[in-house]
This record gives structure tokens, sequence and C-alpha cells, in this order.
């Protein structure tokens, strides 16, 4: 780490590690089958278990966190979530890969870039008291106390899933970018902040009537890659993608302001079950 001069005359630090959170990076890549048949088999044996020491979530080189899933479709054969404080740690297991003996056959489909973030739009203490408020509980009452409290004690936990989040291993798993949008009449930057809080904040109870079926994780992604933020979905059942993402567009907040890159859905897995899956033998 080192340090340069500012504007103002201070000393500023330089590091390629976030302020606070995590890069964050999915990687897409599929299987060239005439690059394959040209290996022989021990080589094709040896590149799977490189392929596997590789894409080890324990290893001693591995990212902070490191997800394998199979994607459905032909966008990619398999799918790669990873995050970490350093990007090059990151971008490490992607050089690893195109290094390894199955490199040659590895032909990458799509990446995106971003790091983790707490939204502006996650109410403080203050907020959220004033949102009980509005949807009808009287301020110090009891109901109004009690449900203030545990939001505070369930803030601590909602910013630590935002900045360095444990990755499910639910079965279903969905990623795609999005922006939103500048189109005349319907210019999200040029709402107020009061306007842009309350139309996320009934996005945000669409997504709550889905507890425990489907959870998320929001990267920002503004500066760094083509779109602005990535939404990564989790569900218990593939199912419950389909509705939740079906149900919020009728949000404000999407319905007029939202813009949608691909969709990559794909289930979650090890390397050595995403090898199998592929026929890579």
């Amino acid at each position: 780490m080192s340090s340069r001069p500012h504007p103002s005359g201070e000393a500023v630090e330089s590091s390629r590690e976030p302020t606070e959170g995590w890069h964050c990076s999915h990687f897409f890549y599929r299987f060239d089958r005439a690059a394959l048949a040209s290996l022989s088999d021990s080589a094709r044996q040896s590149g799977g278990e490189q392929l596997t020491a590789i894409l080890d979530p324990e290893a001693e080189a591995a990212p902070t966190r490191l997800q394998t899933s199979l994607v459905s479709g032909h966008k990619a054969d398999f799918g790669l979530m990873l995050m970490d404080p350093d990007p090059l740690v990151i971008d490490s297991v992607h050089q690893r890969l195109l290094a390894s003996p199955l490199g040659p056959a590895l032909v990458p489909t799509y990446s995106f870039v971003s790091i983790t973030e707490v939204s502006e739009y996650v109410p403080t203490l203050e907020q959220y008291g004033q949102r009980l408020v509005d949807e009808g509980e009287t301020a110090g009452s009891p109901a109004y106390n009690a449900k203030l409290k545990a939001y505070e004690q369930r803030e601590v936990h909602m910013r630590r899933q935002r900045l360095t989040p444990d990755l499910p291993d639910w079965p279903a798993t969905c990623f795609y970018p999005m922006n939103k949008s500048r189109v005349p009449g319907a210019n999200w930057f040029l709402l107020d902040f009061a306007e842009r809080y309350r139309l996320m904040a009934e996005h945000g109870r669409t997504g709550m009537t889905f507890g425990g079926k489907v959870t998320q994780l929001i990267t920002v992604s503004v500066g760094l890659d083509d779109w602005e933020w990535g939404v990564t979905l989790w569900a218990r059942n593939p199912e419950f993608l389909k509705d939740i993402v079906y149900r919020m567009r009728f949000d404000e907040a999407s319905a007029a302001y939202a813009e949608f890159g691909p969709f990559y859905t794909s289930y979650v897995g090890s390397a050595a079950e995403m090898l199998d899956h592929c026929r890579i033998g």
C-alpha cells in the first residue's frame, strides 16, 4: 500500500481493496468439444483434477468466496461467483483455469465485475421508524418500540450480508445485470431522493414476501462494467426465481425505471459435479 498526493494536500492511500466490502466477479464458460476431443484421456483426467483443485473453495489460494454452478441452456456450461477483498485474487482463478490442461477447451462466454455495497435505500433506524409511522404505528408505542428494536438488531446482520456475504447453498441461482433508465419521462436519476426511496421501499416489501424462499445480493458495477448493478438470486426451487422476478416487475421501480440484461440460470454444485454433468472425463 502506498500514498499519493491529493489536491487538498492530504495523503491518500492507494490500494486494490475497497474501504468496505469485497470485489465480486461472475464468470461463465463453455467447453469446446472439438478441443476436448483432441486431448488424450490422461490429459482430460489430469485436467479435470487440476480444474477441481482450482475451484476448491477451501484451497489455500482460493478467494474468500467461491461458488460453482451448472448453467441451464446454451449460454454457458458452468458459472463461477467469486468474492474477495483483492480483485487479482479473483482474477487469478480465471487465469489459472485458462492456463490449466483443460484451458484450451475452455471458452469464456461472459463476465461481470462489481463490488458489494450497502444501498443508499436501506433505511437507517430513523427512516425505519418513520416508515412504521407511515404504515400506521404510533411513535413510542410498545409495538413501535418492539419493531424498531428488532430492526436495530437485524441491521447489523443485514449490513454484513451485503458487504461480506455468505453464499447460500440453495440449489437454484440466477444472475442478471441491470440499469436504471434515463429515457425522457422515466429518468431515475432526475427523481429526488425521497421519491426514489419510496419506490425502492415498495420494491423491498415485495421482495420480503419471498423470505425463506429466495435470497438476493445486489452488487454495484457503476464505473466498473457495462451495466450499473448485478443481481444474484438464490432460491430453494427454480419456480421461486420465476415468481419473484414476475411479481417485482409490477413494482413501479421496475415497471417504469428498470432495464435488464441477460439472465443466467444455474444450479449450485461442486466442480466435480459440474465436470460429471458436462461429461468431462
